[in-house]
């Protein structure tokens, strides 16, 4: 299995952002998470991407920077920072959106 997290892209960002973290023209992206340290998280780990109540990809993590804060909230922030282009599903698997950050096991990825 792969572990890591889910985020959802919101709507509002459009398909335009999903599609740069898989089509070659992003390096890396930044994602974030609520917190000062990575409690179970590591680089290698992955962040799956879900769009329109669908899961269509994974990132691998390559590092997080620590020390940010929410600009609205004041409170700590991880920056999960990703290798792009990531892998991307050939058809999407129905998952729910949510807000924040979820951990998964990844069981749910195609082997």
């Amino acid at each position: 299995m792969s572990f890591g997290i889910t985020k959802t892209i919101p709507a509002g960002a459009g398909v335009e952002v999903l599609d740069s973290l898989y089509d070659g023209s992003l390096k890396e992206y930044e994602f974030h998470m609520a917190g000062s340290e990575p409690k179970r998280l590591k680089p290698g780990d992955y962040v799956y991407t879900i769009f329109n109540n669908q899961l269509h990809g994974r990132l691998r993590i390559n590092r997080f920077i620590t020390g940010a804060s929410n600009p609205n909230s004041g409170k700590p922030r991880i920056l999960v920072i990703v290798e792009a282009p990531g892998e991307r599903l050939s058809i999407p698997i129905p998952w729910q959106s949510h807000r924040g950050t979820r951990y998964t096991e990844g069981a749910d990825w195609p082997a």
